[in-house]
């Protein structure tokens, strides 16, 4: 079975036309013209802004004329995440996808259910020759997963609905009604290099070179997904580089650090990381016993919920990955203290919302380049003054070592307003079909609906969408089933409304 083939036919034929157009964030332009190509084709009358969101209207239908109109919003470009092994090029190659059973996965990368099926399902209910409906505009943004880009430039005066229905949420069953604002940490760190004075290919007798891995974490969305106890492969070799640096009870003598890399994106939790280590040839039997009681460690402390986790080291004298240098011992010393006391995961819970993560910050990687080493960190509060005091936290953590330490503008949370007319609606609709009431809920992840409200604060909005279970890794999937259900829920929403 595959994509084409599952229903419902009407959004799955969408999704899996979305699902092989490349749209990395701030590359939207190829699924900016489908989206242009397909309302052409089905004769909808759309507008392209100067941030390249694209928005469709389309008139109420008969009966529904003096009915208060409605806006269907997704955000058009998707978390490019693929396993080591994986050939893909997120740029040029489309998503490769297959059914296993009632989920839709795709082959190593992830899937783009996150948020190509709110697209899908918003276009579905504008060519649908049978449901009936308020007058429709669907409003399809730009990078929103690294950057919010779209929704920060939307202009007043686009938009005239004042209701809204965000398309992005991933909980079958639930209608959230707020979300956390977040802000960025970004520090660079330059530093000393010692040239090394032999290839690691040909290294004499005395000195030993490997790699340190981990590799085979979850990973998952650093807001949706913090709060499930997953390990964040920085820290992992973080704290092992502390072990056998600085603990005095375990410190390998004489050992140098060449390089360090983990994660990716700011909004996804880190699943891989690696350092290249040289420690004296003496010391190499010693570096494995290390390794192997960090390891059993880390295996009590997450193996119940890390079963694919992978930590090992590597010899690198005949591997093309090369080192040629070291980071001075000071400055090695200064960046494993700094990332060691970086904070990571969550920081508080939320008081009125009991379960729902108040505050958290995602260590989401470390990048190693010419003379500086960059990290990348992401904050997220329901609170405003809370999000500002991780952020500071974050800040002092990394200025120990770091010389340069900014921020990104940030983004605002959406406040939860129970008493919501559409709130109301949409869940009577779920009730209408199920026989049961859908749970209402704030979520820890960024939404776009806090900046809508600053450009239209008249706005009253909710936000649904099918179940997803690993958004923003390759573990990405789609409930089918769940698809189903929302599609049913989005129709009757509309019809009630």
């Amino acid at each position: 079975m595959d994509i084409t083939t599952i229903t419902p036919k009407e959004v799955f034929s969408i999704f899996h036309e979305i699902t092989r157009i490349p749209r990395p964030s701030k590359h939207e332009e190829q699924i900016c013209q489908w989206l242009q190509t397909f309302a052409k084709k089905h004769n909808i009358d759309y507008t392209v802004d100067d941030a390249m969101n694209v928005i469709m209207r389309v008139p109420a239908t008969a009966g529904y004329e003096n009915h208060e109109g409605v806006i269907l919003q997704a955000h058009m470009d998707m978390v490019c995440e693929k396993n080591n092994d994986t050939v893909h090029d997120f740029s040029k190659d489309p998503i490769e996808t297959y059914v296993d059973g009632d989920w839709l996965k795709a082959k190593g990368t992830t899937l783009g259910g996150d948020d190509g099926i709110g697209i899908a399902l918003a276009l579905a209910a504008i060519t649908s020759s049978t449901l009936q409906h308020p007058a429709i505009e669907c409003l399809f943004t730009v990078d929103e997963e690294t950057g919010l880009t779209g929704a920060f430039k939307l202009k007043d005066g686009y938009l005239t609905g004042k209701r809204l229905i965000n398309l992005d949420s991933e909980d079958d069953g639930q209608i959230f009604i707020g979300c956390a604002g977040g802000i960025d940490t970004l520090a660079k760190m330059h530093y000393t290099a010692n040239t090394l004075n032999f290839k690691l290919s040909t290294l004499n007798s005395q000195t030993f070179a490997c790699r340190i891995f981990v590799t085979g974490l979850t990973g998952g969305h650093s807001g949706d997904d913090i709060n499930k106890g997953r390990a964040n492969a920085n820290k992992i070799i973080v704290r092992f580089l502390y072990r056998i640096f600085l603990d005095p009870k375990h410190k390998i003598d004489g050992a140098q650090l060449s390089s360090i890399n983990g994660g990716n994106l700011r909004n996804a939790i880190a699943r891989e990381c690696e350092a290249v280590v040289l420690v004296p040839m003496a010391a190499k039997e010693q570096l494995r016993i290390e390794l192997n009681h960090f390891i059993a460690d880390i295996e009590a402390e997450y193996g119940e919920v890390e079963k694919d986790m992978l930590i090992d080291l590597e010899s690198i004298h005949n591997s093309p990955l090369g080192a040629q240098s070291t980071i001075h011992s000071a400055d090695a010393a200064k960046l494993i203290r700094a990332l060691y006391a970086c904070p990571h995961g969550v920081i508080g819970m939320c008081k009125d919302m009991p379960g729902l993560v108040e505050t958290s910050t995602n260590l989401a990687s470390i990048k190693m380049k010419e003379g500086y080493i960059e990290i990348n960190t992401s904050q997220r509060s329901s609170v405003e003054s809370k999000k500002h005091d991780i952020k500071n936290q974050v800040e002092c953590a990394l200025a120990a070592a770091c010389d340069e330490v900014t921020h990104g503008d940030g983004y605002p949370g959406w406040a939860p307003n129970v008493h919501s007319a559409i709130l109301e609606t949409t869940k009577q609709a779920y009730i209408d079909l199920f026989k049961e009431e859908p749970k209402v809920l704030a979520i820890h992840a960024g939404l776009e609906c806090g900046l809508f409200l600053e450009k239209y604060p008249y706005l009253d909005m909710v936000s649904i969408g099918p179940q997803m279970v690993g958004v923003h890794s390759p573990q990405e999937r789609l409930s089918i089933s769940s698809t189903g259900r929302c599609w049913q829920w989005l129709q009757h929403t509309l019809e009630k409304l």
